[in-house]
């Protein structure tokens, strides 16, 4: 009966949230998926979790693909009847978990979007410099593009963090893992340039530690400045698709590009893992065909 399967999912959802501690979104997804294959489930007849074979599972996927799910979603929902059979099996309420060998679907690695760097220049040079917020915008821009910092970081970035004498910032990555950057001449000079004209117009009698201040004297949001990136790209004429990603993706093509090595590379953007920055390998290889196919009198 359908009251077993969602008494089960219930018991699971209580786990994910009293003991695993997982945020509210999270919850909300693993319940989703799990509760769309209790409905496949109790269509094919099936009256309790036991009953569940992994062809059961596997015609699901099947059909979900041919629904157009895409590959992402696909996989995520597989991620969670694992889990969800994975927490039963524990709980003694299955005797095996029909999910434990089934893979997930093959998810291919989309290349990062970088900017030329005419497109850099425009951007970096879309905000008004005349004005305390476009003054603060000029030197947030810069700093990304020099450090490749995510902007969650940037936001997150206090004065102290910051040695403008010896060229470099701490920054506080994914896993509380601290970084040196260093930060070039430019970026440096833009800093200065806010500190001194226009930071403290932004603080309300308070003191704050953080580098970038909102126009109440707090840290600024993420979503508000990645908002930003976004109208100074219009401004520009940009028509390539930005994101908050987009600097530090233009900031590690760019270095690969002009020769820089990928150990170091992964170091400045803080990857745990070099795979992760070996993507930006596919990116240059890309703009070098792209430019043999152009140029090459026999392409």
């Amino acid at each position: 009966m359908e009251e077993r399967f969602i008494g089960c999912l219930d018991l699971f959802l209580d786990h994910l949230r009293v003991e695993k501690g997982l945020a509210v979104n999270t919850i909300e997804a693993y319940g989703r998926d799990v509760r769309r294959f209790v409905d496949f489930a109790l269509v094919k007849g099936l009256t309790e979790p036991k009953e569940v074979t992994r062809s059961i599972i596997m015609n699901q996927m099947l059909i979900l693909s041919q629904n157009g799910v895409g590959a992402r979603s696909r996989a995520r929902s597989l991620s969670a009847l694992k889990h969800f059979f994975n927490f039963l099996l524990k709980e003694g309420l299955i005797e095996s978990n029909p999910a434990a060998d089934l893979e997930a679907p093959h998810l291919s690695k989309a290349l990062p979007k970088a900017l030329s760097l005419e497109e850099v220049d425009l951007l970096l040079a879309a905000p008004g410099a005349d004005t305390p917020g476009g003054l603060r915008d000029k030197a947030m821009l810069e700093v990304l593009y020099a450090t490749g910092l995510r902007v969650s970081e940037l936001i997150s970035l206090q004065i102290g963090q910051v040695n403008l004498e010896a060229g470099y910032l701490r920054t506080m990555g994914k896993g509380s893992k601290e970084r040196l950057v260093p930060l070039g001449d430019m970026a440096r000079s833009w800093i200065r340039r806010y500190l001194e004209d226009a930071r403290g117009l932004f603080l309300n009698r308070t003191a704050s530690p953080y580098l970038f201040l909102s126009r109440r004297g707090t840290k600024m949001s993420r979503q508000y400045f990645w908002r930003k990136i976004k109208d100074y790209a219009l401004t520009a004429g940009i028509r390539k698709r930005i994101g908050p990603h987009t600097l530090r993706h233009s900031f590690a093509t760019h270095l690969l590009e002009r020769g820089a090595d990928l150990r170091s590379v992964q170091m400045m953007l803080g990857h745990a893992d070099i795979s992760t920055t070996e993507i930006y390998t596919h990116v240059t290889r890309e703009r070098l065909k792209k430019i043999h196919q152009t140029y090459h009198p026999r392409s």
